[in-house]
């Protein structure tokens, strides 16, 4: 990600900010649009070096703990390009000895301590704005960063080649169903008519044993 400033003046020298804190982001802006500077923020080192390469900025100032290509790669990789930009890292302090050899390796002209303060940037100002040390780093940077460095440009991309897909078989041949046969309703259940005429009959037979019954009973009682 990266974005421009409000200043737009063709005459204003670009900083180009490399930082992932807002935080830090926002005092670096502050500072340096005092200063009259045009300014560009990237939070990542991969598209840091490339931004570098595409707007030539006069100043770059870069964290070392930044995600994708560390502070100190990204330096080296924009060192190794070439340019008169001058480089300034900020680091908190607890990763003061890296900045301290960062600084060295890269050829930088310094490093701040965050967060940084319009009068931390004043006091070495001089030394910012004074000549570009050599980059001793660059002799060791195929050690530091061993991957292949280079991007291939998008038509320089080799895709794999799509395998073939093996033929469709042919879909089987569907045959003809047999016709659905209608459903015989008059046998599927019994008649009700049936049904009554049983019911009939056991009521008869059961009022004639009782009927039987009683009788014998009153003969026995006479």
């Amino acid at each position: 990600m990266s974005y421009v400033s409000e200043v737009s003046s063709d005459d204003a020298p670009t900083v180009l900010i490399v930082d992932n804190n807002q935080m830090s982001i926002m005092r670096l802006r502050e500072v340096f649009r005092k200063r009259g500077f045009a300014i560009e923020v990237c939070e990542d080192g991969d598209v840091a070096v490339d931004e570098y390469i595409k707007i030539d900025p006069e100043l770059v100032v870069m964290s070392l703990d930044i995600p994708s290509l560390d502070g100190h790669l990204a330096a080296l990789e924009m060192r190794e390009h070439g340019g008169d930009s001058r480089i300034l890292f900020i680091a908190p302090n607890r990763l003061s000895e890296l900045a301290v050899h960062a600084t060295y390796s890269a050829g930088a002209v310094g490093w701040l301590a965050k967060p940084i303060t319009q009068s931390q940037l004043d006091t070495i100002w001089d030394q910012v704005l004074g000549p570009i040390p050599e980059a001793p780093g660059l002799e060791d940077l195929d050690e530091l960063y061993p991957e292949d460095r280079i991007k291939p440009q998008p038509d320089e991309i080799e895709l794999p080649p799509i395998a073939e897909l093996p033929p469709l078989e042919a879909l089987p041949e569907i045959t003809e169903l047999p016709p659905i046969q209608p459903v015989n309703q008059s046998t599927s259940r019994p008649k009700k008519k049936g049904r009554k005429i049983l019911m009939a009959l056991f009521l008869i037979i059961g009022a004639g044993i009782g009927f039987a019954y009683q009788q014998g009973h009153l003969d026995s009682l006479v």
